[in-house]
Parts: C-alpha cells; structure tokens; sequence
C-alpha cells in the first residue's frame, strides 16, 4: 500500500472542512480540523489557505451567534466577543503569511481586502468586549481586548482605515487599558497605553493617577515625581497629587519645594486647607516663624479643629525661646523669654487637647513651657507623666 503524502492528505482535510463549512453547519468541527492541522507541523503553520478556512469556520460560528442573539435566544455573551476577537487574531496572521513577497518580490495579498472590510465592521466588538469583562472585574480577559481594539491601528491588515487618526474612540480603549492594568498592579501594562490614554482630557487625572502608581511599583523615582509634577500641576485639587508630592518634599527635607507648590495651590485657591497646612509646615522648618505663625492662623480661622496649625504655632514660640537661651546674657532676656512662653502655652494646650494620645510631641514642649512659666501644678503633672 502506498502512503499518503502529508501535502495530499492536508489539502484533503482543507477541502473537507471547507465542504462543512458550505453546508451551512458544523462550523466548529471545521475549525477543530483547522486547529488540528496547524499543530501537527511548523510547515502546515506557514500556509495561510489553512488559516483563511479557519477563518471562514470562525466567520460561520459568529453569524449564528450573531442571529441568536438578533432573535433574542440564550447564548454566551463573552462567547461571542470571543469569536470576534478570535477571526482578528486568526486574519492578522494569515495576513503576516499572505503579505510575503513572491518569487520575484512581489507583495500582493489575496486575503487582505476582503478580511479587512468585514473585521472593520465588527471592530466595536473588540470594544464592548472589553468594556463587558470590566463589569464583570475580569481584568486580563478586557486588557487582551481593548489591546487588540488598540494595536489594530499598526496591523498592515487595516492601513487603510487610518484608526490613529480616524477612530476618536482609540484614547478611552486606551484608558480603559491602563485601568486594567492599574486593577491587576501589573506596571507594564499600566504604562503601556498611558500615553494614548492622556489624550482623553476627561480622564487623564486618572491616567497620572494609575501611571504615578506603575512607577513607584517599578521604583522609577525619577519618573515618579514627574508624573505627581505634572498631575499637581494640570489638576492642582484632584486629591491624589499634591498630599504625595507634599510627602515627598517633606521626607527629602525639601521645604523650599514644598512652599512653593503650597504657594502654586494656594494661588488656585486660598482656602484650602491642605495647601495652608503644608505652607505652614515649610515655614516651620524653614524658620520662617512669623509668616508660619499668620500661615497657621490662616488655618485655624478656617477650621479650628485641625490639630497640626496649633503645634506649628507653639513651636515657633519655643524655637524662638531656644535661640535667646543660646546666646549670652539670658538674664537680660528673661522677660522676652517668659512672654515667648506664656504665648506658646495655649496653642500647645489646645494641641494636647485635641490629640491626647501624642505625648511624644506635646509632653516635652509642655514640660518647658510649665518649667520656664513657674507653673508648679501643671509641671508636676507633666514630670510624672513622662516618667
């Protein structure tokens, strides 16, 4: 008996998955055949008549799908999605095969046209896919989409549609990619998109917010600072930004650039209180006692519950108390040194008052303040607290 070489009996299989896919029906049994066929060799995988019948198989089950739906009978939505996602997966790699040059280098695909017309008009499945595995928080499954809704804008498959410049609906896929990515704290995926992502004005906080995230993940200081720059600067009162660049200022002990971003706030607006609060705090460390003790004024006439403005303002009192017992002559100032103390104390008090349980902080000063006071009743409180 003679063998039957792999060339006849794969044309044979073409053929008869072909044949199944005219009949109207089976279609996913001519694309397990199709399926089968790439897996047995690396040669059967460069030849794109096995992808284009796989194709036409996938193209079949999605018009089923497509008339079940239309008369509203029970079928698997994210099914569905999938064999759109799947004919373009399946279309941009027989167009790979299709689009090599011939014998005498010519480029002339025979599938491209076509495929491309009627992917084009599925496109939006590739879309709401996506946005349909968010709602059900199956992050990495909406990625792959919105993915290929994205990268269908490189493919030679779709030059023609210019989707870069055309699809106005290209920055939110891209979005919604970053979010996903931010959702899964996977930082390349974050990233990847972002940039796109920045050009859907409506969202692009969000967008600095995720990729802010994706840097500090990477330990990209540098790139992460720039970014919580750029945030505080285009959305000066999104909640994120500023309370982390005031952090970052604060933990390099860069107080200079920390008042001038509280400045760069307060010119947006005067009122808010977190922008008074780390004024306040940069002039402290600053030692800028007067205009941190008008800054944290500022503050508690707007809000006298906050604790912080009343600490800064016993602080400068006491620190202006230390330099004159540093310097010759103490008792020449005693006066002004008693007047420094007796002004701290009720800002302290008023401190202790309001956060009880931080002693480190407001025992120490209170114990000065009662000693230098000749409060003898109220020091010995303090003395037996602290021991």
């Amino acid at each position: 008996m003679l063998a039957v070489s792999p060339s006849v009996a794969q044309k044979k299989e073409i053929g008869d998955a072909r044949a199944i896919i005219k009949s109207g029906k089976d279609f996913d049994k001519a694309e397990k055949m199709m399926v089968n066929l790439l897996k047995k060799s690396a040669a059967n995988r460069e030849n794109p008549k096995i992808y284009a019948t796989w194709f036409d198989a996938v193209e079949g089950l999605y018009t089923q799908a497509n008339e079940k739906l239309y008369l509203k009978q029970k079928y698997d939505t994210a099914a569905f999605f999938g064999l759109t996602k799947r004919m373009y997966e399946i279309a941009e790699t027989l167009d790979s095969l299709d689009a090599r040059p011939d014998g005498k280098g010519r480029v002339k695909p025979a599938y491209r046209k076509d495929n491309s017309e009627m992917l084009n008009t599925l496109r939006p499945n590739l879309y709401f896919g996506g946005t349909y595995h968010i709602r059900k928080e199956q992050f990495h499954e909406a990625y792959d989409y919105f993915r290929h809704y994205i990268d269908a804008a490189q493919q030679p498959l779709f030059k023609s549609y210019q989707y870069a410049t055309t699809d106005s609906k290209m920055p939110l896929a891209a979005y919604w990619a970053t979010y996903c990515g931010y959702k899964l704290q996977d930082a390349d995926m974050t990233l990847h998109y972002s940039q796109l992502a920045l050009q859907d004005t409506s969202k692009a906080q969000f967008v600095l917010q995720y990729t802010c995230e994706a840097y500090q993940q990477q330990k990209d200081e540098a790139n992460y600072l720039n970014t919580l720059q750029e945030g505080f600067k285009r959305y000066p009162e999104y909640p994120y930004f500023f309370p982390r660049l005031a952090d970052y200022y604060t933990s390099q002990g860069r107080y200079d650039s920390l008042l001038v971003v509280a400045d760069e706030g307060l010119a947006v607006n005067d009122k808010n209180t977190l922008f008074l609060m780390a004024k306040s705090l940069a002039l402290l460390n600053l030692e800028r006692y007067d205009e941190c003790i008008t800054a944290s004024l500022s503050l508690i006439s707007q809000n006298d519950t906050l604790p912080e403005p009343y600490f800064n303002i016993a602080t400068c009192y006491l620190n202006r108390a230390l330099e004159i017992e540093q310097q010759r002559g103490l008792r020449k100032n005693r006066e002004q040194l008693r007047q420094l103390y007796a002004e701290a104390r009720p800002y302290m008090e008023k401190y202790r008052q309001l956060v009880p349980d931080d002693s480190t902080r407001w025992a120490p000063a209170l114990y000065r303040i009662y000693l230098n006071l000749n409060m003898g009743k109220e020091f010995e409180e303090i003395d037996r607290l602290m021991k």
